[in-house]
């Protein structure tokens, strides 16, 4: 069944339904729309929450960011804002595969059903021209055919009248005969405008306007179809990430099955240790047998009170529970902070004192080795002076001799401090160079030990790799591995494609923002999703 056949005569009926279908796309258009501002306001609002909770760049160094209750917390931010880069991600497919392939191809379809409309309008016309035609000739007809017929009367009864000459009677039949051939043409003008016209009418009922009424029935299945794959989308898209955002929901629960209490206590304990040893019995001080009130102080197996270890008067009690004071004092809030921690508890300024060593031990050992590169580039400027000139490079040396020599005083009195404080004062092994007037280097253990190095000959390979280091910039170390779950076009400028199960390095951690830099073993390097790789970290 066809609207050319069944619908002949429903011209306007048809019209109205092909405006009613495309009003119907344009308003899923405007509901997908303000679907996606929902979506894209939604992720803003998560993306924001998750800002607004989530720990300070210069705050990581906090002591509750040890605690796995923390980081766990820290974990569920993360997932959110990858949750939230999902839910922009369905409102950009919407955007995309629904609003502006919609609209485009809604402004395809009034333009086809405004050909089609123009096409019945000119069969129309055409059809009532060719009426018009008719009626004219019929009319004319009609007249002519009444006027041959007063003639022939006029003519019969002028041949009657005896009183009327032969003159008389000849010119009234010549005028009777002359209209009945203009009657007679008439007649025959008006049969064939009947002809043209009835068939111009079958052609238009039953060819052209069914062919028209057919294409427009073809266009509003058409835009039905189109309708109903938007439908299906609205509901893909989002299903399309479904197993991501399932991926953002099994990490929250990862967080909350990450949350050890007995670590967290463990962590405390470490964390805010003083050292102290417990305060001894407070001694009775008989005043009416004269003794002395510091002969307590003397006494075999006392142990200090807690006024002694903490440099308080003596003559106030030590309470767990400090009271606090009405009035604020900044002094007696905030100790006076030294550089060797000793406004701190021991157990806590003996690891101060040891971070503190470690700190130094890493900035020597990368003084050390720039010390040595500038050492080797400078064999090689003398064995190859079109390289360049090794006097250039005398500035450079002697600052990072300069300071080799500062972090080595820092590095002996941190570990005078520390045996103080009664740590062990195990630190990095570092190797350290100095020069000598020509130039050349010599290599020393941490105990100031020096030990002989033949020069290199520049033929050998480490020359050319050496030469290498200089051409490129040097690359960062991976910090860990992750598979990708997913597969990764990577279109955008700065990301890099990935196949799903491929094997990738990672250069950088996510910051934040939902993004991890890779590279691969070829060298190239970009950004991925976080959320569509799993990743380990080296420990």
């Amino acid at each position: 069944m066809d609207w050319g056949t069944e619908l002949w005569d429903q011209y306007d009926i048809i019209e109205k339904h092909t405006q009613s279908g495309l009003e119907l796309v344009e308003k899923y258009v405007k509901f997908v729309k303000e679907r996606t501002e929902i979506e894209q306001n939604y992720a803003k609002q998560l993306r924001n929450l998750s800002k607004k909770y989530n720990l300070k760049r210069s705050s990581k160094d906090e002591p509750e960011c040890r605690l796995s209750s923390y980081q766990s917390f820290l974990d569920i931010l993360n997932e959110m804002n990858d949750y939230a880069g999902q839910r922009e991600l369905i409102a950009e497919n919407m955007m995309m595969n629904i609003c502006i392939d919609l609209t485009k191809y809604l402004q395809e379809l009034k333009q086809e059903r405004k050909t089609y409309l123009m096409e019945a309008k000119k069969a129309q016309q055409s059809l009532e021209s060719t009426y018009k035609q008719l009626d004219s000739s019929k009319k004319r007809f009609e007249r002519e055919w009444r006027e041959a017929e007063r003639a022939a009367q006029y003519a019969e009864k002028t041949d009657q009248d005896i009183n009327a000459t032969k003159a008389d009677v000849e010119k009234a039949k010549q005028q009777a005969h002359m209209r009945a051939h203009v009657a007679e043409e008439c007649k025959n003008d008006y049969a064939a405008q009947l002809q043209k016209y009835n068939k111009e009418q079958n052609q238009f009922y039953f060819n052209d306007m069914p062919l028209i009424f057919n294409k427009l029935q073809d266009l509003d299945e058409r835009r039905v179809r189109k309708l109903a794959q938007g439908y299906i989308l609205f509901s893909d898209t989002e299903k399309h990430v479904m197993p991501i955002i399932g991926k953002c929901l099994e990490g929250i629960t990862k967080a909350g099955t990450n949350v050890n209490e007995r670590n967290d206590s463990m962590v405390v304990i470490e964390q805010n240790k003083s050292g102290f040893e417990r305060p001894g019995d407070v001694e009775f001080e008989d005043y009416s047998q004269g003794i002395n009130r510091a002969s307590s102080d003397s006494s075999l197996g006392t142990p200090k009170g807690p006024m002694d270890l903490l440099g308080k008067n003596k003559s106030k009690n030590f309470w767990l529970f400090s009271k606090r004071s009405k009035k604020f004092t900044p002094e007696r809030i905030t100790p006076t902070v030294t550089e060797d921690f000793a406004h701190l508890p021991p157990e806590q300024r003996r690891k101060r004192l040891q971070q503190k060593l470690e700190e130094i031990c890493k900035e020597l050992q990368k003084e050390t080795d720039q010390s040595e590169a500038l050492g080797k580039m400078k064999d090689v400027y003398e064995k190859n002076p079109q390289m360049g000139d090794p006097a250039s490079l005398a500035s450079q040396i002697s600052q990072t001799s300069q300071n080799i020599e500062r972090l080595r005083g820092e590095l002996s009195k941190y570990e005078t401090w520390l045996a103080e404080a009664g740590g062990r004062g195990d630190t990095l092994r570092y190797k350290t160079h100095t020069f000598n007037n020509n130039g050349a280097h010599d290599v020393q253990s941490p105990d100031g030990a020096h030990s002989d190095e033949s020069t290199p000959d520049p033929s050998q390979a480490i020359y050319a790799e050496f030469d290498d280091d200089f051409e490129d910039d040097e690359l960062a170390a991976p910090i860990g591995k992750c598979t990708a779950m997913y597969n990764f076009p990577g279109a955008s400028e700065g990301t890099i494609t990935m196949q799903e199960g491929e094997v990738l390095a990672v250069v950088e951690e996510d910051k934040g923002d939902g993004w991890t830099r890779v590279r691969r073993n070829n060298g190239d390097e970009g950004y991925i999703p976080t959320s569509y790789v799993t990743i380990t970290l080296n420990k």
